[in-house]
């Protein structure tokens, strides 16, 4: 007999499903952990076609420099004396001249690595990847890593880099076998010349090959950032409610406004002329001076058990209470308090402020 599972968890697995795509909030959560799409490919092909590029502008000049500190090591400092102060001196001199050859380039290789990670996912700064973690240390989570589908895909990929790059070097190389061949017949200045240019041209393609591959590596890599934070019906509702606040607190919160308003009118209420009633459903407390005030004014106001609070209060101050209902109604749907009452009420209230002026002795 087939067995049959109820509806809810049909309903449960479904909406736990990680299918939908990830929220504005879980993309700022990921970026803050360092979670991002980005490929190493890129910045490593950027290094490679600006070093190229460099050699290939200012590989003159290089190479002056170095014939420079061959010159001068072999003509001045092979006569110096050996002494503390002596190897001192020679070892800062070449250091500054090695530093002013290879300057140009590690400037260049840093400022194409920074280009080529924010080009992917702009400005971020974020410590948390390189915060210590002891889950880390797990042997076991890290075979898992190894052994994993993306370490595999990872290595096929730089396989077919290799397979791709070394194809693209034989090609250019098997082009210029013959004047390869005949290099023995050149100078040494010509087969330098030569090399380099050689030399030049496959960093070139390299360069480029790489570039194209890290492109793709960064859909790919894109891809796989999309899938990864994807998230589940809960997780958005889930999201929602965080973003909206805990709603027994949210409750608590608005009971407390209710009880600081409720308070705020009984307090004000011994200055009402006179309450309105439904009689039970609706209490609205009317004030009005005719010197200071251009309407008359609603300064307590409720429904149901805040109503029969303001009209017990009222007992208690001896305000007059008057029996209204559409007058009860009209007001406490139209006006808040605080509000003065509109005009299409104004001959209504009117009416009744002055039954009340006259019971009281004291037309205004």
């Amino acid at each position: 007999m087939e067995k049959q599972y109820p509806l809810a968890l049909d309903l449960q697995f479904f909406s736990g499903e990680k299918t939908e795509k990830a929220t504005p909030q879980k993309r700022q959560e990921s970026k803050k952990k360092g979670q991002v799409a980005k490929s190493p490919e890129v910045p490593a092909a950027l290094i490679l076609l600006g070093g190229v590029m460099l050699l290939s502008v200012s590989g003159g000049w290089m190479l002056d420099q170095i014939l420079a500190i061959f010159r001068i090591n072999f003509t001045q400092y092979i006569s110096w004396e050996l002494t503390p102060a002596s190897v001192r001196t020679l070892l800062e001199q070449m250091t500054f001249n090695a530093m002013k050859l290879m300057a140009p380039l590690m400037g260049a290789a840093i400022v194409l690595g920074v280009l080529g990670n924010f080009v992917q996912v702009g400005a971020m700064f974020t410590t948390e990847p390189v915060m210590a973690k002891l889950n880390r240390l797990d042997p076991i989570q890290g075979a898992k890593k190894i052994f994993a589908v993306r370490a595999l895909v990872e290595l096929l990929k730089s396989l077919l880099k290799i397979a791709i790059i070394g194809t693209a070097a034989f090609l250019v190389l098997w082009r210029k076998k013959d004047e390869l061949f005949l290099l023995s017949h050149k100078s040494i200045g010509e087969s330098l010349v030569f090399i380099g240019g050689l030399t030049i041209q496959l960093a070139v393609v390299a360069g480029v090959i790489l570039l194209v591959l890290a492109i793709l590596d960064y859909m790919y890599q894109k891809f796989e950032f999309e899938k990864g934070i994807r998230m589940s019906k809960q997780d958005i509702r889930d999201e929602a409610k965080k973003a909206e606040g805990d709603p027994l607190i949210k409750s608590k919160i608005k009971e407390k406004q209710r009880q600081m308003s409720m308070n705020r009118m009984i307090q004000d209420l011994p200055n009402a002329d006179v309450l309105i009633t439904n009689p039970t459903h609706y209490a609205i407390a009317i004030k009005y001076d005719a010197e200071t005030m251009e309407a008359p004014m609603v300064i307590a106001m409720g429904k149901d058990h805040l109503a029969l609070k303001i009209k017990e209060k009222a007992k208690e101050l001896d305000i007059v209470i008057m029996e209204n209902k559409p007058l009860a109604r009209a007001l406490y749907a139209q006006v808040e308090v605080g509000d003065y009452v509109p005009e299409d009420l104004f001959l209504a209230v009117a009416e009744v402020l002055a039954y009340i002026y006259r019971l009281k002795g004291k037309i205004k």
